[in-house]
C-alpha cells in the first residue's frame, strides 16, 4: 500500500531547494544515487535509451526525487529488485492508455488513480511538459522523449515509495 502523498506544497519546495542548490546539489545527488544503487543502476541502464541531454535530465530529476523522500524524512531503506519489478508492471500496465506521447499525455496520466506520491509525479510533469518559464542553459527535451523520461521516473517513484517509511507512520 502506499505511503500518504507528500503534499503538493512540500515537493515543490523541496525540489526548488535542490534547484536553488545549484552545482552544490551534484554532491548531494552523488551520494543519493549511490546510496540507491540497484535503482540506479537500473534507472541509468533505461535511460541510456533516451541519450544525452536526456539521460542528464533524467539523472537529475531522479536525485531530485530521491531527496524529496529523503528531505521530508522517515526513512527510506534500500530498493531491491523486487521493488523495482512490481513498479515496472505497474506503470508498463497502464503504457496504452497513455499514449500517444503527445501534449495531453500528462492529463492522461493524472487519470491513473493508483499513482503513489501523485505530487512527486505532477512536479515532474510539470518539469518535463507545463512549464513555461525555463531557466537560462535548461535542456529542452522533445515530447516523446519526455513521456519515455517521466515513465523511467515513475517507477523510481513507486518504488522508492515502497521503500519508504513516513514520518506520519
Amino acid at each position: 500500500m502506499a505511503n500518504p502523498p507528500i503534499s503538493r506544497e512540500d515537493v515543490h519546495e523541496l525540489a526548488e531547494a535542490c534547484s536553488d542548490m545549484g552545482a552544490d546539489f551534484q554532491r548531494v545527488a552523488t551520494r543519493l544515487l549511490k546510496g540507491q544503487r540497484r535503482l540506479t543502476k537500473f534507472f541509468e541502464k533505461n535511460v541510456g535509451q533516451l541519450g544525452g541531454q536526456s539521460g542528464e535530465v533524467a539523472l537529475y530529476m531522479f536525485a531530485v526525487i530521491l531527496r524529496i523522500f529523503e528531505a521530508y524524512g522517515g526513512r527510506v531503506r534500500k530498493v531491491a529488485g523486487r521493488q523495482i519489478d512490481e513498479a515496472s508492471d505497474r506503470v508498463n500496465g497502464v503504457v496504452a492508455l497513455l499514449q500517444p506521447f503527445d501534449e495531453a499525455f500528462a492529463e492522461r496520466v493524472r487519470t491513473v488513480e493508483w499513482r503513489a506520491q501523485p505530487h512527486v509525479l505532477d512536479e515532474a510533469l510539470w518539469a518535463l511538459f507545463e512549464r513555461e518559464d525555463k531557466i537560462e542553459g535548461e535542456v529542452d527535451v522533445e515530447p516523446e522523449q519526455g513521456a519515455l523520461l517521466f515513465l523511467l521516473i515513475w517507477v523510481a517513484t513507486e518504488a522508492v515509495d515502497a521503500c519508504w517509511t513516513s514520518p506520519d507512520a
